[in-house]
């Protein structure tokens, strides 16, 4: 299991099963939040926050929602606005916890293939 939240704690996910790999994606906006996205099943996977707790941004093809704790700033999660995919930031679960899973690096900035 994988564990994880925000700085201030206000928003926590859990992934029951370790996932496979997560993605590092260079498109401009994952580069700038650097983040670690592990997609898993709805039902492997729990993210927990107060609502209102997070603050949306959307842009480009206005298709993704990404979250951020309004309390610390820490992007914590995306999610697809048609709900049919999300992922979470594993640069917020600890190192230990991430220190066998593999890191797949994604061209988002251009090809949308993976670069490995």
């Amino acid at each position: 299991m994988i564990k994880g939240s925000c700085h201030c704690g206000t928003v926590t996910f859990e992934i029951l099963e370790t996932p496979e790999f997560v993605i590092a994606c260079n498109c401009s906006i994952c580069r700038k939040l650097n983040t670690r996205w592990a997609y898993s099943h709805r039902t492997n996977m729990t993210l927990s926050a107060h609502k209102g707790a997070t603050s949306l941004y959307i842009w480009g093809d206005k298709d993704l929602e990404f979250h951020s704790c309004k309390t610390c700033g820490c992007t914590t999660h995306w999610m697809a606005i048609d709900g049919s995919r999300y992922a979470v930031n594993c640069q917020l679960a600890s190192e230990a916890a991430m220190e066998d899973v593999r890191v797949r690096r994604f061209d988002g900035a251009d090809t949308w293939e993976f670069l490995d």
